[in-house]
């Protein structure tokens, strides 16, 4: 008995890794990545120390993993956004997208990528090095479908794909730092209404 006892106290607690990341990802969504403490993190992933190092691998790993599950589930927008008959019909998925998200009421405030990014120091630059190649990669996507846009006579020979993809992507960064920072949702829906009056084409 005093055996199976001690057995049963020396079994690693058991916990649901989906459960356990997604609380991970409200932390580093909160705090950064340089912000977000291991006693922080465990503490919210209800798991020690040791077990989050067996199931997640370090610190770097586990937010790896939780930017993963943020694109996949926070970021689903983007694709459907990308589909959008119109370049103007993509800009308005995207931005009410990207403030759906970075305004809702039970998901920190702001962007997880911009913070982790901005927040980052030298001593993180393979965090801010894999943000920044995620963020290329869904701006090169972007500029792929304005190009194609423009192709398709969308929007006036004159504006160039690059500069119309680099604008949107900076005032959807800047709705993410101002968030972040409590600027009302209204505010940012203003925001977006206005970035849409005065899109270039139809």
């Amino acid at each position: 008995m005093e055996t199976q006892t001690q057995a049963a106290r020396g079994r690693p607690r058991e916990f649901d890794p989906e459960e356990a990341l997604g609380a991970a990802l409200n932390v580093f969504w909160r705090r950064g990545y340089e912000g977000a403490s291991m006693a922080e993190l465990t503490e919210a992933m209800g798991i020690t120390k040791p077990s989050l190092y067996a199931c997640f691998g370090n610190k770097e790993s586990l937010f790896r993993k939780a930017l993963d599950l943020y694109e996949r589930d926070k970021l689903c927008y983007m694709k459907s956004a990308l589909e959008a008959p119109t370049a103007k019909g993509v800009a308005e998925r995207l931005l009410r997208g990207s403030l759906a998200i970075q305004t809702g009421t039970t998901d920190p405030h702001g962007c997880l990528g911009v913070i982790s990014a901005v927040g980052c120091t030298i001593q993180a630059d393979s965090i801010r090095d894999d943000v920044s190649a995620r963020r290329a990669s869904s701006d090169a996507a972007l500029l792929a479908r304005l190009e194609r846009a423009r192709d398709e006579g969308d929007f006036p020979d004159a504006i160039e794909p690059q500069a119309l993809a680099t604008y949107l992507t900076t005032v959807m960064q800047g709705m993410a730092v101002h968030a972040g920072a409590g600027m009302s949702r209204e505010l940012l829906e203003q925001l977006v209404d206005t970035t849409l009056a005065v899109w270039p084409g139809k």
